[in-house]
């Protein structure tokens, strides 16, 4: 067996450097995750790893704890180990042995008599570390890349190299924090409220975040953050930890004596998920690791990740209308052809055909699995219906739920055995439906073929791919081994399979509503929806805090009914717009019921998002720290500075009659900027506009600005970046669930 070098890597890319220590053949040990310090020397190299040694305290071990991206019990942890598994209760504590380590694809140290004690500072790149415990009879591949955007993500890979069975029952990459950064922000949620944030103080111990939903989930952590007292969007230093897997998983920070605390996360195994046989791997989610000084330039930097990757969708995103809120499950060909002409008129570009068009499935209780277009709803098929969506110049986009059942269903009552369960029993229904185990082939199969089927017949471009049900009791029925892990496996592969077979294909990830968001889905998809509740003071927030990981381009944003079918609430057109226009813009009412002067301003607010999509789905995010949390203020500012969208909404009745001023960051300190605000339906009567807005003269007043006439041209006002960061403008005074979008253009 040869070792590897003493090595020290410092990589560095997008302000952010990751410095490793691999002396002495022992895993990768982080020194440095954060900053950019700059390139070091050996002397440097040497000192900083020094310098970070603890001391040894009373009844501690003799050796200072080598504690690397994959902790070892077996080296003093006495926390949690990043592996953790046995063949029937031996082997499981392993002494990983580097044996070679690759930079790039170029063996490192592999020259014979070279010398063995070297310092590699390097820009973005991947580490691949090849170690093993011969006499565990394992081997391990770990891999550390660095992103040019400055997103760590790491992955491991284990190999079974003994003849006996080897069951991995945990694995955790972890990533450390200095021991300044004492809160963390996770976040919880539920249906129709997803991403509510949450903080606490780290204390000494384990905040562990467990996933068991067989889903990313509803109240999913997303990311787990470490920072600094009170740090918020711009301010205080940060680490976050993402796990991007699509099943079980796992997010935690745990903190021991001595102030070491790491960040971890991967995928959490149920019992017997994983034996390997000899010869057989195991490859764990990459984990990846979000540094940022305050949350928006962390968030910046995983939307620069993202949007550098291959496959990322490149052409304008097409603003959407979906038909669930205009006609349920009640599917009739001339008013779906109706509803095609208006979208079309007000300047919709994808027209999607949601839950309904297939098998028996006139409601939620039968018809799931059995992927076949209804004789008794479209007896010509579903051409009537794409041929004049794609004549009117939209794509056509189509629902599928393809790893769900209803027990009312020709397929399962085919094929009962293709139902997950643990034993002989059926799990409780959900939504009343079961769950497919496509980890049995033949169901695989059955399923890939029946959408392939649809997709070569018709012309679609979009599939909203839904998973509407946790899963319990998982797995297969005749063998009674758990099956989240090949589940998982399996929703990756059918989708691959399918974009691989009809390039151009783009598909939706949604799971009742926000259920399945996370890296692992958005590797292989091009949109996920962010919730199935559309009113827009919900939205808000859901909105400003899913951006913490999802570029806004990404995010499914619709302009719904004016009451929300989720909680009931009215909301004028213009909030519901203002809030939807900085995603992926979409519509989802019915546009039948829609006044003439409704639809007017539905076209206004959809040839506004057109226009500045670049700017929205390119642009750079800002949100503001506001110390009146009744007032929610965000923008995009292009990456090149030349204009911004800042949003400014009151949430709630404030204590103070006006807000003042708002400062709007994020712009060119040196340039000058032409701030106007965006005046589409009319001003409210409920609205009085900061002085600089100018007189309004005209019998209508502030409620109808088609009438009104501003004395001294429309509003607008000139100030330089510096100012309108460090000072900002007036707001308006507005009502509680009223917003004003202001465009802002260099000049």
């Amino acid at each position: 067996m040869t070792t590897s070098p003493d090595l020290g890597l410092v990589m560095r890319a997008g302000d952010v450097a990751l410095v490793l220590d691999l002396s002495d053949g022992a895993l990768p040990t982080v020194l440095h995750w954060g900053a950019d310090i700059g390139a070091q020397s050996e002397p440097e190299f040497s000192a900083l790893r020094d310098t970070g040694i603890l001391p040894i305290a009373a009844s501690e071990m003799d050796v200072p704890v080598r504690l690397s991206i994959l902790p070892e019990h077996s080296r003093g942890w006495d926390g949690r180990p990043g592996v953790s598994g046995s063949r029937e209760g031996t082997s499981w504590s392993p002494l990983w042995v580097t044996t070679a380590v690759a930079l790039d694809g170029v063996r490192l140290g592999a020259e014979e008599g070279a010398n063995r004690r070297e310092v590699v500072n390097t820009g973005a790149g991947t580490l691949v570390v090849t170690a093993a415990d011969a006499a565990a009879e394992l081997a391990l591949i770990l891999t550390v890349e660095l992103s040019e955007a400055g997103i760590v993500k790491v992955q491991a890979v284990i190999e079974n190299l003994g003849e006996q069975i080897y069951q991995l029952d945990d694995l955790l990459l972890t990533l450390p924090t200095p021991s300044i950064a004492t809160e963390a922000l996770d976040f919880a949620g539920r249906w129709a409220g997803e991403r509510a944030p949450q903080r606490r103080a780290i204390t000494v111990g384990t905040h562990r975040r467990e996933s068991r939903r067989g889903r990313t989930g509803l109240d999913a952590a997303m990311i787990l953050t470490a920072g600094v007292a009170g740090f918020g969007f711009a301010q205080g230093e940060v680490w976050g930890i993402h796990t991007g897997w699509s099943g079980n998983h796992v997010h935690q920070i745990e903190r021991v004596q001595g102030g070491v605390q790491l960040l971890g996360g991967g995928e959490l195994l149920l019992p017997g998920e994983v034996r390997l046989a000899r010869g057989e791997r195991y490859e764990s989610p990459w984990v990846y690791g979000i540094y940022g000084v305050g949350l928006d330039e962390s968030a910046k930097r995983m939307h620069r990740h993202l949007r550098a990757r291959a496959g990322y969708p490149r052409t304008p995103r097409p603003v959407t209308l979906n038909v669930w809120e205009a006609v349920y499950f009640d599917h009739d060909a001339d008013i779906l052809r109706d509803l095609a002409d208006k979208a079309a008129e007000i300047g919709v570009e994808r027209f999607v055909l949601d839950d309904g068009w297939f098998g028996g499935r006139r409601n939620d209780r039968a018809g799931l699995g059995d992927w076949t277009v209804s004789p008794e709803v479209w007896p010509n098929g579903l051409h009537p219906i794409v041929d004049h969506v794609r004549a009117l110049g939209m794509q056509f986009g189509l629902w599928f739920e393809p790893e769900m059942i209803n027990a009312d269903s020709d397929l399962a009552r085919a094929h009962p055995e293709w139902i997950m369960s643990a034993s002989d029993r059926l799990p409780p229904e959900s939504r009343h439906q079961q769950v497919l185990n496509l980890g049995i082939p033949e169901c695989y199969a059955h399923i890939r073929d029946a959408i392939c089927a649809i997709l070569d017949e018709y012309e679609i471009a979009y599939i909203k791919w839904d998973h509407n049900r946790d899963l319990v009791d998982a797995g297969n029925g005749s063998t009674g081994r758990a099956g989240v892990h090949e589940q998982t496996l399996a929703f990756y592969r059918l989708v691959d399979e399918l974009k691989a077979r009809f390039p151009g294909l783009e598909i939706e990830s949604c799971s009742s509503g926000g259920g399945r968001v996370d890296l692992g889905a958005l590797a292989r998809t091009d949109r996920v929806w962010v919730s199935d509740n559309n009113d827009p003071i919900d939205r808000q927030q859901m909105n400003r805090w899913t951006t913490q990981l999802v570029p806004p381009e990404l995010m499914g944003t619709h302009i719904a009914s004016a009451t929300s079918h989720t909680t009931g609430r009215t909301h004028s057109l213009s909030f519901r717009a203002l809030t939807a226009v900085f995603g992926h813009l979409g519509v989802e009412l019915d546009l039948r019921g829609t006044s003439a002067a409704d639809l007017a301003e539905l076209t206004a607010w959809v040839n506004l998002h057109k226009q500045y999509r670049d700017v929205l789905h390119n642009g750079e995010l800002v949100r503001l720290d506001h110390p009146d949390d009744t007032l929610v203020v965000h923008g995009v500012v292009a990456s090149d500075g030349s204009q911004a969208l800042y949003s400014f909404v009151s949430m709630a009745r404030a204590v103070v009659s006006s807000p003042g001023r708002v400062r709007l960051p994020g712009l060119e300190a040196e340039s000058r900027y032409r701030v106007e605000p965006v005046l589409l339906g009319g001003i409210p009567n409920s609205m009085r506009p900061a002085p600089w807005w100018g007189p309004i003269t005209a019998a209508g007043g502030y409620s109808d600005y088609t009438q009104a006439t501003f004395a001294d041209g429309p509003p607008r006002v000139e100030l330089s970046g510096a100012v309108l960061a460090s000072l900002g403008v007036m707001m308006p005074v507005i009502n509680p669930e009223q917003g004003q979008l202001f465009v802002v253009t260099r000049v």
